[in-house]
C-alpha cells in the first residue's frame, strides 16, 4: 500500500502544485476507509461525491425491473467511480456502488471539485481529459457488446482488468459482459484448453 503523504501525486500524476494549491487540494479530499460488502451507493440515493480508488476494488450495477443485475464498471486501484449519470444532473441514483475488497478512498463532493475548477484551472484540464477517456472507453465497450462474441468480449475483459478476478466474484463478470455464469464458465474452459 502506497504513502498517505503521497496522495497529491498519485491523484494528480504529471501536475505540478504550490504548497498552497496543495493545501487546499487535501482540504477538499477527504479519506475513508470501508470494508468489503459495504454498500457505497443505493439507487434512488442523493448522489453529491465521486470517489478516487487508492486502494481497493469496487463495482457500480444497475437492477433491471426484473431484478437482475448489470454490473456498469469496475473501479480498481487508481479509478474514479461513482453514479455519473446522477452527479452531474443532480437527480436521484439510478446505480448501486458495492466496496468488493477492503478500501480506502478519497472522497470530492461536486461543490468542491467546482471551487477546485476555479481556484486551480489545471485540474479543470485534468478531470476533462478524464471524462474524455472515459465516455471513449464506455463508447468502445458499447460496440464491443453489440459486435463481438462473449469470448471476445471476455478476452477484452481480463486485458482492461488483469488482477481482477482474484477479487470479484464469477456472477459479476457474467453480469458485466451480459452472460450467464454458466456461459462464463464455459469460455473459460475453452479457452484453458487451446
Amino acid at each position: 500500500m502506497r504513502s498517505d503523504n503521497s496522495k497529491i501525486s498519485v491523484i494528480f500524476k504529471d501536475l505540478k502544485f504550490s504548497k498552497k494549491e496543495i493545501e487546499l487540494i487535501e482540504s477538499v479530499f477527504h479519506k475513508a476507509t470501508y470494508k468489503k460488502g459495504t454498500v457505497l451507493l443505493k439507487a434512488g440515493d442523493i448522489v453529491n461525491n465521486q470517489y478516487y480508488i487508492y486502494d481497493g476494488c469496487l463495482r457500480s450495477y444497475h437492477i433491471d425491473t426484473h431484478g437482475k443485475e448489470h454490473t456498469v464498471q469496475f473501479g480498481v486501484n487508481d479509478w474514479w467511480i461513482s453514479d455519473y449519470t446522477a452527479f452531474f444532473s443532480s437527480s436521484k441514483s439510478i446505480m448501486n456502488i458495492e466496496v468488493l475488497s477492503d478500501a480506502i478512498l478519497y472522497r470530492l463532493s461536486k461543490k468542491d471539485k467546482e471551487y477546485l475548477y476555479a481556484q486551480i484551472p489545471q485540474i479543470e484540464s485534468f478531470f476533462r481529459r478524464k471524462l474524455e477517456r472515459a465516455f471513449a472507453a464506455f463508447q468502445k465497450r458499447i460496440l464491443s457488446n453489440l459486435s463481438q462474441t462473449a469470448t471476445e468480449q471476455y478476452m477484452n475483459f481480463i486485458q482492461k482488468y488483469p488482477n481482477i478476478e482474484r477479487s470479484v466474484k464469477n456472477y459479476h463478470i457474467a453480469s458485466y459482459l451480459g452472460i450467464t455464469t454458466e456461459s462464463l464458465s464455459r469460455i473459460r474452459k475453452d479457452l484453458s484448453s487451446q
